[in-house]
């Protein structure tokens, strides 16, 4: 379980899964970025229907696309600290970068 820097005590609930969500997306955001599916994991549905779309719709030639911001979002939520990533994504619902 995840903890503050400085306290013993354990993350309180929404950060505790916010961290979770944070590994989920990230390995999802480069394994499956095309199919945007680590969009769905943090409730972004639109983004993740375009990204779906787009590949989709393309046939997979524009797949490509998408898995490189896929590849390049995973990277970016692999490495925020917690905090960040919670303040960025969960509470600022920053959908893209």
């Amino acid at each position: 379980m995840a903890t503050y820097p400085g306290n013993a005590g354990p993350l309180p609930p929404e950060r505790s899964e916010a961290a979770s969500k944070k590994m989920a997306a990230g390995i999802c955001g480069i394994l499956l970025g095309s199919l945007g599916v680590h969009k769905f994991i943090l409730g972004y549905t639109t983004a993740g229907v375009i990204m779906l779309l787009i590949s989709l719709l393309s046939c997979g030639f524009l797949a490509v696309v998408s898995h490189v911001i896929g590849i390049i979002e995973g990277i970016i939520y692999l490495t925020k600290p917690d905090d960040e990533f919670y303040e960025t994504y969960m509470l600022g619902k920053k959908e893209w970068f």
